[in-house]
């Protein structure tokens, strides 16, 4: 539509294998142009924005890195997209794959930033396989078959019934509003709590995201980007991993935890518990 050949990115975004930014980018990232930039810093990504202004297609975003650890943008990073892509004419992209579950608008609607498209997964599939994206009219209409221009869109688990007859039920019978408020508050909560329990123990370890997702970090220092977390040590993470593991806990070894709806205060308070344990226990090691 744009008839430019840039995607603009942010180091450290993961929008599935063949869209991964971790240390610049993969070797077997899908062959576009890309325009690197730094995320959560406004200055020079609107600096690198009216640099490429001509050229950039889209800009493609995670309202909160989720592979690197759920680093939530700031809503004025988001804003800065917002403006600034509308400014030079090119397409917002919000990758909500994992956001999507923080309201039902998503992380657009909790911080009243709307791109232009759109992309979701996961948990509205209902458990099964699942993925969607979705846009403006005016984006949206090139897929309509009724056009002779239409581009194409098929894929293996297009149309899938039991993938649809599972989202269905998932989004219309099981998860009400009230259902995700609660979770999201649950996690917010659940971070609070750890981040104290870290503090208390002198430790180096802090816990970032938002509503009902949590990462793991093992530096104490402020978090923004991946460039914060350039002084982590992973042997703490796998050490906690274990141990977590040995108290009846797994989280992702990467340090990434997910709520579900049956995570009851019941599961907060062992999972706080043990993690409180795993750090009294481990001692200057945390340090």
């Amino acid at each position: 539509m744009t008839k430019r050949k840039k995607v603009l990115v942010f180091d450290g975004g993961y929008h599935g294998g063949l869209l991964y930014f971790k240390d610049g980018g993969m070797p077997i990232n899908a062959p576009f142009e890309y325009v690197l930039a730094s995320f959560n810093d406004l200055a020079s990504t609107e600096k690198l924005i009216q640099k490429h202004a001509d050229d950039i297609a889209c800009i493609l975003v995670e309202p909160m890195q989720g592979a690197s650890g759920c680093i939530p943008a700031s809503i004025a990073f988001l804003k800065l997209l917002r403006e600034q892509s509308s400014n030079i004419g090119a397409i917002l992209i919000f990758d909500e794959v994992m956001t999507s579950r923080l309201s039902n608008q998503g992380a657009q609607g909790l911080f009243n930033v709307i791109p232009d498209m759109t992309t979701l997964g996961k948990y509205i599939g209902g458990g099964m396989t699942f993925g969607a994206f979705g846009g403006s009219e005016a984006i949206m209409q090139i897929f309509d078959p009724r056009r002779a221009d239409a581009i194409p869109h098929a894929g293996t688990f297009n149309n899938n019934t039991l993938t649809m007859a599972a989202g269905v039920a998932a989004m219309g019978e099981v998860l009400t509003d009230e259902l995700l408020d609660q979770l999201n508050h649950r996690g917010d909560q659940l971070r609070i709590e750890l981040n104290k329990i870290a503090r208390e123990h002198g430790t180096c370890i802090q816990f970032t995201g938002l509503g009902s997702l949590l990462g793991m970090h093992t530096t104490p220092s402020p978090i923004h980007s991946t460039a914060d977390l350039k002084d982590s040590d992973d042997r703490i993470m796998e050490l906690i991993f274990l141990d977590l593991l040995e108290q009846g806990y797994y989280i992702a070894r990467r340090g990434f935890i997910a709520l579900m709806l049956p995570v009851g205060d019941a599961e907060i308070e062992g999972f706080k518990n043990a993690f409180s344990a795993v750090v009294k226990a481990r001692g200057e090691l945390l340090n």
